[in-house]
């Protein structure tokens, strides 16, 4: 089994508790579902909500469909493992993970995908991205253990969110951002989202449908970036050369490919 994420942008988290909410999520614009078995069920829904996860995903879905476990050591972890295995889900989503060998043991058939959430995870990312299809930031599981002070901002985490990035670059597969949290902050998601974008992630979690338009809109190239790089396409010819007022070569006819591509 093979997925796709890098055409991804919006990656929608939602209780698998709530079916109100996965039905929304069903008829919603997000380009990846992840029903949440984790920090987003009550400890009393964690059973119930394993079962409304995995018969969610035996429906027809427009869009792939992943389920977050509880993390490794938890009371759930096993059951998790063992009713999701059967399933029909695109991909596994596994939460604070420290290091490649956690990711390595977890043998399900199903891509998967790991949350870099801690320290230990930052660091080891390099490994842990040859282990997976995609990196998820959880941004903020991170500040919490890096200590960050409350409203310390995400320039405070700027050296994680690059290393993690380079990781998943390095490995060849995908990688998003954490959530926005202020969900009512419209202008504040679209910054961020903004520069998530320019760190180069290839999309952002969610927490709610309202954020699914405003994160499409951040990562869609303008239309002059479009125009530019079908420009840049059509007239190369190999080698360095000269373009617009700027030198260009190999590496900039691919980026510009990319760009079509991922638009197209």
């Amino acid at each position: 089994m093979s997925i796709d994420l890098f055409d991804k942008r919006a990656v929608l988290f939602l209780p698998a508790s709530n079916p109100r909410a996965i039905a929304k999520a069903r008829a919603s614009d997000a380009d990846l579902v992840i029903l949440d078995l984790e920090d987003a069920v009550k400890p009393d829904d964690k059973a119930s909500a394993r079962d409304a996860a995995v018969a969610a995903v035996a429906e027809s879905w427009p869009m792939p469909v992943a389920i977050r476990v509880n993390g490794l050591g938890t009371r759930e972890h096993d059951a998790d493992v063992a009713a999701i295995g059967g399933s029909n889900c695109d991909l596994v989503v596994l939460p604070s993970v420290h290091s490649a060998d956690e990711v390595h043991a977890l043998k399900l058939g199903i891509p998967l995908a790991a949350m870099i959430e801690n320290a230990a995870a930052v660091l080891d990312a390099p490994a842990i991205a040859r282990e997976c299809v995609a990196l998820i930031v959880g941004t903020n599981d991170l500040a919490a253990d890096l200590r960050l002070p409350i409203g310390a901002g995400r320039k405070s985490m700027g050296f994680a969110l690059q290393a993690i990035l380079l990781a998943a670059r390095a490995a060849g597969i995908a990688v998003f951002d954490g959530v926005y949290n202020r969900i009512d902050d419209a202008a504040g998601f679209a910054a961020e989202a903004a520069h998530s974008r320019a760190l180069g992630f290839d999309g952002k979690s969610l927490i709610h449908p309202g954020q699914i338009a405003p994160c499409h809109a951040a990562f869609a190239p303008a239309l002059d970036e479009l125009a530019r790089a079908a420009r840049l396409v059509t007239a190369a010819t190999g080698g360095a050369e000269r373009f617009e007022g700027a030198m260009i070569e190999a590496m900039h006819v691919e980026a510009a490919r990319r760009l079509l591509s991922r638009h197209r």
